[in-house]
């Protein structure tokens, strides 16, 4: 057989199995695809015949693990399968993805980029996402207040998705806790490709008293759009960990955005009146 022979077969083959059925009803939708993602999986529930699904449904209110899936022979069902894809799909959007330009103007969040200059050079070198160069450094001190009580920096850190679902609401209930604190509240901005280190390179180049960082973090199959609040008194480069004071999980399913605001705001008061932060904070 040659190759002219076997180019026709192939042809062949190819138009038979694309020819039309015309008998055969064609599939229209007539309505939106269900997303697979916007159900609870606290809701969700396929065990048969379960031998006390009240209390297994006590159990599954408190956390978003996939308890009770059930299975089809040793697999997960097919509803289980596409929803963690449909997760994993979540969570690697929300470290890939950068905050929206549009999202940044409307909370009136300037923005200024860390020594990383892609999110490639992010993920490999946590070093760089954690200072500025000499440029950027300049023109945060020329375009923000010094010496501020309180110094607020959003950033995306690792999830992108976790600033535009949270700092809408974070935002207004931390300044205007501040705000009855009688504090002096710095110019906030946004930071992107910023790590929680950020936070000690701006104490340092606006000599900020308290400096909190709002940042997203690292998303799982649970969530992709966790928030969490660092914040540190008398923030340095190089300051101890144990020195950070952390708000953490800052979500819908976790503790409230709003919530978290107002109480930042107050243990920002606290680090003020108390000089600390971290550990230091608790054993005063």
């Amino acid at each position: 057989m040659n190759d002219t022979e076997l180019m026709k077969i192939i042809r062949e083959a190819i138009a038979q199995a694309t020819k039309e059925d015309k008998a055969a009803p064609k599939c229209v939708c007539d309505g939106e695809v269900e997303d697979i993602s916007a159900y609870s999986l606290r809701d969700e529930f396929n065990i048969p015949n379960p031998y006390n699904k009240e209390e297994y449904m006590r159990i599954k209110a408190k956390t978003d693990a996939r308890l009770g899936v059930w299975r089809c022979g040793p697999r997960p069902l097919t509803r289980t399968t596409l929803r963690v894809r449909a997760d994993n799909a979540a969570a690697m959007d929300a470290v890939f993805n950068d905050v929206s330009e549009e999202y940044l103007e409307r909370n009136n969040l300037k923005s200024y980029t860390t020594k990383c200059d892609s999110k490639e050079t992010y993920l490999t070198r946590p070093d760089l996402g954690r200072v500025f160069d000499d440029e950027t450094a300049a023109q945060i001190k020329k375009d923000c207040i010094s010496d501020p009580d309180v110094q607020i920096v959003v950033s995306d850190g690792l999830s992108s998705s976790a600033v535009e679902a949270n700092i809408d609401a974070v935002l207004p209930a931390l300044y205007n806790g501040l705000k009855s604190s009688g504090l002096k509240v710095g110019t906030p901005f946004f930071v992107k490709y910023g790590r929680v280190g950020a936070e000690d390179s701006v104490a340092k180049l606006l000599n900020a008293k308290v400096t909190v960082i709002l940042l997203g973090e690292r998303p799982g199959l649970a969530t992709s759009s966790s928030l969490s609040a660092y914040c540190v008194y008398g923030g340095y480069p190089g300051i101890p960990e144990a020195n950070r004071t952390v708000v953490s999980n800052i979500h819908k399913a976790g503790t409230p955005p709003v919530e978290a605001g107002a109480y930042i705001a107050e243990l920002c008061k606290q680090m003020y009146d108390k000089k600390a932060s971290g550990l230091d904070l608790k054993a005063n």
